[in-house]
């Protein structure tokens, strides 16, 4: 691993003196990409053009490009003042140092038309923590944007990501066309391999076996399409095989493969190296690859990439021979069913926005980033699209320095891709968005300040309209705002049909009238400005909000547009029960919707918790929070299912579980009284109530079943009760087939 120097990162508001810049002669001895990136990004933000000589001029400010021989990738920056000029020398290892500190140069400059302002001293030692620090952005129909791309999109991005500090850009060959294309795969990624030769980045490609590696036909072909791809490409070096997610092969058919590829892979590029994951292989599997390296030490084998599925890195670095680095995966794009998911997030967001929604977590990924780092020896994250870029972008900084301070990360940001003058707003408003997802949705009133900052910010910006990183923050701030008002009135609408359930009468009649309130909406400008926006991005940068209107490769692929009136009630469920019910005898159906009325009140005395609902779930007892446990190893943290791509009309408290609670809480009870517990889940719930493990006279295993405990009289005598639940080794199971428990009640008798 890299130790780096102290890296010092300034921004705009805190220099107590700056000097403003024009006619700036850039100087660097050879042609460098760091000049030409530095003229043309302020030639973008502020009109001026500053000429590039290999010439010291003889008067005006200059700033001076020098390569020289220092730590990997580091870079020295350092102001003169005299004779009445401004000199600003950009020292730099080789190519990559330079344009490193040409990218610390564009992110602290202050903008404006035929103006850069830089502070009047400058001293800035920087070397980066992590030798790998990049990003898959793979051309392929499943990421819900790159597939969009036109290679000078793809340019500008690659770029974006060096100024931030990334070196690696990983590709994915071999995909079959998507709607979106502008050029076949292999096209496209041989530009990619350009532009990494030409920012002087590392080029990686991502490359699953998803067929039988014993069908030899298939095999056969899959290496000649990696010779092509060899053969063709001007700069490659890195292969990444995951062991699984995709593919299913066992590593005794996974290696030989890997060892035969090498061979074409040294012929064309004799650096470059094949790094494999360990995701999804039983501990048998990986007994047998750590034993293979241990044995061999291939020289073919870059190190081991640790992604989802995979061993942790703590265990990966301990089985693993020292001589080989360990590359983390981390997936910074989806926001649940994954590594990091949103925890605790209101059901309400899991159901609108899904698994790849624009999804600021500067903090959040901050805080895993932190606690990760001492175990591996670079990243390349797992990107599906143009949602996550700040993401992103805070990954690619704390490669350099693990402790810089986030707020300064995304106030550069916004400096360079919004503008100077509004920089600390626009950092505020991200943060702002990552703090709409705490906690449960009605009770944050934080959302709408949210909304009308962005607002603000929109009103008073008209010239960023078409910037596709402000319509993405535009966007997360309209949508979340307008689905939490959703989700107040059709809760409240929910309460009303209660009600109205337990009258006499066509009580079903009018509670159908009451959910069919709904259909109006509640904010239509809102709502109007979340479609506009939509549009807007799938112009701007191909990010595809809808299967109908823009072919996104699915619902779960950010696909936002299509849930936008999804009920975020029991809406669906309840009419389905009613057109059920009204097939009954009449007795029957007043017990029936007096079971559905109580279903969330089950009278005085008596409980009733969705345990994975954020707003529904005060019996639950939450352990550790991210401070203490960032990776969710010892707490709790809810999972969200998505059947029928996410227009499941079953009770929505059904879609969101826990395992098992860690533990739930029951005080002031009635010490005279007898309870019974009831569950609903999936599988098994080995139930106890105060450390004593309880029988069940009810136990179905279905989705939406029931199981039932009666409690012993001696167990709640105290007044108190605490609920735990024995845990199963379920591993050999598919993670949807696992068991865990969606309701709880406690009934008092």
């Amino acid at each position: 691993m890299m130790k780096g120097f102290l890296t010092i990162l300034f921004f705009i508001p805190l220099f107590s003196t700056a000097t403003s810049w024009q006619q700036v002669t850039i100087v660097c001895k050879e042609k460098q990409i760091a000049a030409q990136v530095l003229q043309e990004e302020v030639q973008r933000r502020t009109g001026l053009t500053w000429p590039i000589t290999n010439k010291m001029p003889e008067n005006g400010p200059v700033i001076v490009f020098r390569s020289t021989t220092c730590a990997p990738e580091s870079y020295h920056i350092r102001n003169v003042s005299g004779n009445n000029r401004e000199l600003i020398y950009v020292d730099g290892d080789g190519a990559r140092g330079l344009l490193y500190g040409a990218g610390y140069l564009l992110r602290i400059m202050a903008y404006a038309p035929q103006q850069v302002t830089l502070p009047d001293i400058l001293k800035v030692d920087a070397s980066p923590e992590k030798a790998v620090r990049g990003h898959q952005i793979g051309y392929r129909n499943l990421a819900n944007s790159y597939d969009g791309w036109t290679p000078e999109q793809y340019e500008q991005y690659i770029r974006d990501l060096a100024i931030f500090g990334a070196n690696s850009i990983e590709a994915i060959p071999f995909m079959p066309p998507s709607p979106h294309f502008h050029l076949p795969s292999l096209d496209m990624n041989l530009r990619i391999s350009g532009f990494c030769k030409k920012y002087d980045l590392d080029f990686s490609v991502w490359t699953p076996a998803t067929f039988d590696l014993k069908d030899t036909a298939k095999r056969t072909h899959y290496l000649l399409q990696f010779d092509t791809l060899f053969r063709q490409a001007v700069r490659l070096d890195a292969v990444f095989f995951p062991g699984g997610d995709p593919g299913n092969n066992p590593p005794q058919l996974v290696i030989p493969l890997l060892e035969e590829l090498s061979v074409s892979l040294k012929k064309y590029h004799p650096k470059a190296r094949i790094w494999l994951s360990l995701q999804g292989y039983n501990p048998e599997e990986c007994a047998f690859v750590y034993a293979y390296i241990h044995q061999r030490l291939p020289a073919w084998l870059g190190g081991i990439v640790v992604g989802p599925s995979s061993p942790s890195l703590e265990d990966t670095r301990a089985a693993l021979p020292a001589r080989y680095p360990i590359r983390h995966y981390p997936d910074i794009t989806h926001t649940v069913r994954c590594d990091y998911p949103v925890v605790w997030w209101d059901p309400v967001f899991a159901v609108t926005l899904g698994r790849e929604p624009v999804n600021p977590q500067p903090l959040y990924y901050a805080n895993i980033y932190r606690f990760i780092a001492p175990y591996m020896d670079g990243f390349i994250s797992y990107s599906d699209g143009a949602h996550d870029d700040i993401n992103k972008m805070v990954w690619s900084m704390l490669g350099w320095n693990s402790q810089a301070d986030v707020r300064e990360i995304l106030t550069q940001y916004s400096n360079f891709f919004f503008g100077t003058p509004f920089q600390e707003d626009a950092a505020d408003g991200i943060l702002a968005l990552e703090k709409n997802w705490d906690g449960a949705i009605a009770d944050n009133g934080g959302i709408e300040a949210t909304l009308i900052l962005w607002q603000k910010l929109e009103q008073d910006h008209p010239e960023l309209a078409s910037n596709w990183r402000w319509q993405m923050c535009l966007l997360r701030a309209y949508y979340d705002a307008y689905t939490r008002k959703r989700a107040i009135r059709e809760a409240a609408l929910e309460a009303a049909v209660n009600r109205t359930l337990l009258e006499a009468g066509d009580a079903i009649g009018r509670a159908e009238k009451i959910l069919q309130q709904a259909d109006n909406v509640v904010q239509p400008q809102w709502r109007n400005r979340i479609i506009a926006l939509c549009d807007a991005l799938f112009k701007s940068v191909a990010l595809q909000t809808s299967v109908a209107k823009y072919q996104a490769a699915g619902p779960e692929r950010g696909a936002v547009l299509d849930f936008l009136d999804r009920p975020l009630n029991n809406r669906w469920w309840l009419e389905d029960q009613f057109r059920y019910i009204r097939t009954l005898p009449e007795t029957a159906q007043r017990k029936a919707l007096d079971t559905i009325a109580r279903w969330e009140n089950p009278g005085p005395g008596s409980y009733y918790d969705a345990v994975g609902n954020i707003s529904k779930s005060p019996h639950v007892v939450r352990t550790e929070d991210l401070h203490t446990d960032p990776l969710i190893r010892r707490s709790d943290a809810p999972g969200f299912d998505w059947w029928e791509s996410g227009y499941s009309r079953k009770r929505l408290s059904w879609m969101v579980s826990l395992r098992w609670p860690s533990a739930m809480r029951y005080d002031h009870l009635d010490t005279t009284a007898h309870y019974v517990i009831r569950i609903t889940g999936y599988g098994e719930s080995l139930l106890r109530a105060n450390g004593v493990r309880l029988t069940p006279g009810l136990y179905h295993k279905g989705v939406g079943e029931l199981k039932e405990f009666a409690v012993p009289p001696e167990l709640s005598k105290t007044g108190t009760l605490l609920l735990t639940w024995d845990t199963i080794d379920e591993e050999h199971l598919n993670w949807r087939q696992h068991s865990r428990v969606t309701e709880v009640w406690l009934i008092k008798l």
